[in-house]
């Protein structure tokens, strides 16, 4: 049995984590931003906790709560898209600071506190990132706030893993989702993603560290 800690897990690939981790007999743990969200992880056999990854105050708090647990795997899942506009309309500021706070800034703040309580050598930290993060891949502007932050992502992910070389740590696409981010044309659903995404995890190693991949294990330019 492993221990494990997923962040944002109150829908989409974040619940269906739980689902199939606890399903398979781990210990898990998970975090949601409203508290009306904790009785669906208790139901789903996780251990609850709230953590809104926009608030410094609530990393904190939340950090404070684990004490000396000590993770096989942590799976940073929380973000937001934000504005679908492109580049021919000008950004809010309060948008584009909802979006890089819940989808880098959190992860962040978190790495310094979490990266620690990650078992040496055999342990692994994975951040949820999109192909549309992907600069070699781009071909619009579409969603380009989105498209920035996730870049920034694997740019944090890309230089922590320098500091912390005994663990594992990935930036993965889940792939294009049938969730509410992801929307009903998408052609997978969050089973068959989280299914590939755990073979994935599984079979990396530490030589590993610092990638961007595909929930398939297929590597993705940055």
């Amino acid at each position: 049995m492993k221990k494990i800690l997923i962040i944002g897990a109150s829908r989409g690939i974040g619940l269906e984590l739980v689902n199939q981790l606890s399903n398979k007999g781990h210990h898990v743990l998970a975090t949601v931003r409203q508290a009306s969200d904790i009785k669906t992880l208790e139901q789903r056999g996780a251990s609850p906790f709230n953590l809104d990854v926009s608030s410094a105050s609530s990393i904190d708090a939340f950090a404070n709560t684990l004490n000396d647990h000590l993770f096989d795997l942590i799976v940073y899942v929380a973000g937001v898209f934000g504005p679908r506009s492109d580049a021919s309309k000008q950004v809010k500021t309060e948008e584009f600071d909802e979006v890089m706070h819940t989808n880098v800034l959190g992860a962040m703040q978190l790495i310094a506190l979490l990266a620690p309580k990650i078992r040496p050598e055999t342990g692994k930290f994975v951040f949820i990132s999109s192909l549309m993060a992907s600069m070699q891949a781009t071909d619009s502007s579409s969603g380009w706030v989105y498209k920035t932050s996730k870049a920034a992502l694997n740019m944090c992910v890309k230089a922590a893993s320098a500091s912390y070389p005994k663990i594992c740590m990935l930036s993965m696409s889940p792939g294009w989702v049938k969730t509410d981010m992801g929307g009903e044309f998408a052609p997978l659903t969050p089973t068959q993603s989280v299914q590939a995404l755990l073979q994935t995890i599984e079979d990396t190693t530490l030589m590993d560290s610092g990638r961007f991949i595909n929930y398939n294990h297929d590597p993705i330019p940055y």
